[in-house]
């Protein structure tokens, strides 16, 4: 098995770690005083923040200046490719490659590597938008960097 790393949906995780993230968050963005005034609000102990704290983040939050491919099969309808770019861009991602098949029965399958460095939001909010988009008729994440 290849790093350090698991990703693990949070629904089978106990629900200190969420509370972790929330009390950082609170802290981020400064809705509370401190660590004291994050823990309360959230409902957890300063040893329980304090002992997770470095070890538990979001998706985005743990990958600041990597890299994402995600595969997408697309509508083969004008501006849907274009629509997608622009919303990475928009979103403060820089696009790294573009790999797209010939279209079969109308759909197209696309890879996307892009860096997230300066991403502006998280990944799975990325994700969703894409998927949103008129013509996009799935969206996966590939890999992580």
């Amino acid at each position: 098995m290849d790093g350090k790393y698991l990703v693990i949906d949070k629904e089978i995780l106990p629900d200190v770690f969420e509370k972790v993230l929330e009390a950082k968050f609170l802290i981020k963005t400064n809705k509370v005083k401190g660590i004291t005034d994050a823990v309360k609000k959230v409902g957890i102990s300063r040893s329980t923040f304090y002992k997770y704290k470095d070890y538990v983040f979001t998706l985005s939050e743990g990958t600041r200046g990597k890299k994402v491919t995600i595969s997408l099969l697309l509508s083969h309808k004008m501006g849907v490719l274009s629509r997608v770019l622009e919303m990475i861009s928009e979103n403060k991602a820089n696009v790294l490659t573009i790999n797209q098949d010939i279209p079969i029965n109308e759909i197209a399958n696309v890879s996307i590597t892009f860096d997230i460095s300066n991403l502006m939001t998280n990944i799975d909010t990325i994700l969703k938008m894409i998927k949103a988009i008129p013509g996009v008729e799935k969206v996966d994440l590939v890999a992580m960097e």
